[in-house]
């Protein structure tokens, strides 16, 4: 009897102990389960969305097929401020006359409802463009540029042919000629089209940095950059590092870089300095630069520099380190060009 009783006490253990490893199980499984579901719930960051914009590796919502726009903005004393240039995911910025800069401003991920003022062209402007399959917006250039742009084959539009036309180009009275050129680019796809030009393109995006490698940033302090393009007249480029935003807020002449209209201020995440030879070819005081060779450089972001290299890969300027493609952190970038001798100062 007490033997029946000792069996069927050690069945009911071992019962109760089953059960509660069942238990043990489901809410393991449940846990996981949730731990699934929140996962997938939580918003991608940039490098694991499924579609990202070429030239900011910023994430998309749909496959980026636009094709990108690339226009020539006039950056004299009396063009400033300018309008649109926020919106611009690659913005380059050379000497073009002078000691006077012009930029190149490549959009795709954002494209603003005005450019401008817009300026005339030059040959390594429109290289750089077509680099990045771009379709180049100018208004005038000489002959010589203009036989050059139609010799090999940059698909382009002319502002000195839309001049003031109100639908692609538009003369405004608060500025006077020949800083007053506005394109409107809701119609630049349009007028694209009507040229038979592609207005969709596959690019392939720039190198990234991933989330984590953007918070590791190698290099030195650089919480104030000056570029001197010349100090006689001035021309200086300086770049103050917001670390509440990780961006570089951006002034030319000791005056900060906005919108015209809102006032906002030019917020950059990468400033790219790319040193290379600059050669006067006229009496205009016009240029050649050499942007198909390799060269030094500086590469700073979220407060730091460090000096790299930079080489011309079909078409696209990058930055490159011991043999390697450094990446971008994802977001807007702009690239000063400079002559070989330019000062550059950096302050912690």
């Amino acid at each position: 009897m007490k033997k029946t009783f000792f069996y069927l006490f050690i069945a009911i253990v071992i019962l109760l102990v089953g059960c509660s490893k069942e238990e043990s199980r489901a809410t393991n499984n449940d846990d996981k389960e949730n731990a699934v579901e929140e996962k997938d719930s939580t918003p991608k960051v940039a490098e694991e969305a499924e579609f990202v914009y070429p030239l900011t590796g910023m994430e998309s919502d749909e496959q980026v097929d636009n094709r990108a726009i690339g226009i020539m903005v006039n950056n004299h004393t009396k063009a400033r401020p300018q309008t649109g240039l926020s919106k611009a995911d690659i913005v380059f910025e050379i000497l073009a006359e002078g000691q006077i800069t012009r930029f190149l401003a490549l959009f795709q991920s954002e494209l603003p409802d005005v450019v401008g003022p817009v300026r005339s062209a030059r040959e390594y402007y429109f290289e750089l463009a077509n680099g990045y399959n771009a379709l180049y917006v100018y208004h005038g250039a000489a002959n010589f540029v203009n036989d050059m742009i139609k010799e090999r084959g940059i698909e382009h539009l002319n502002g000195s042919l839309h001049d003031n036309d109100g639908h692609l180009f538009k003369r405004e009275s608060f500025r006077k000629a020949p800083h007053n050129s506005y394109v409107q680019v809701g119609a630049i796809y349009d007028v694209a089209k009507s040229k038979d030009y592609p207005v969709k393109a596959k690019d392939k995006p720039l190198p990234f940095l991933e989330k984590a490698e953007a918070k590791n940033i190698d290099g030195d302090p650089a919480s104030h950059v000056e570029i001197v393009y010349s100090d006689q007249p001035m021309e200086i480029v300086e770049y103050d590092y917001d670390e509440k935003a990780g961006k570089y807020t951006r002034y030319s002449d000791l005056k900060q870089t906005v919108e015209l209209d809102s006032n906002e201020p030019i917020l950059v995440d990468n400033i790219f300095i790319v040193k290379t030879h600059h050669e006067v070819i006229d009496d205009a005081g016009r240029r050649a630069v050499d942007l198909t060779s390799v060269g030094e450089g500086y590469l700073i972001q979220k407060g730091k520099i460090q000096q790299v290299n930079w080489k011309n890969e079909d078409g696209r300027i990058i930055p490159v380190k011991d043999g390697k493609k450094v990446g971008f952190v994802p977001g807007k970038t702009w690239i000063n060009v400079v002559p070989l001798n330019t000062p550059v100062h950096v302050s912690k």
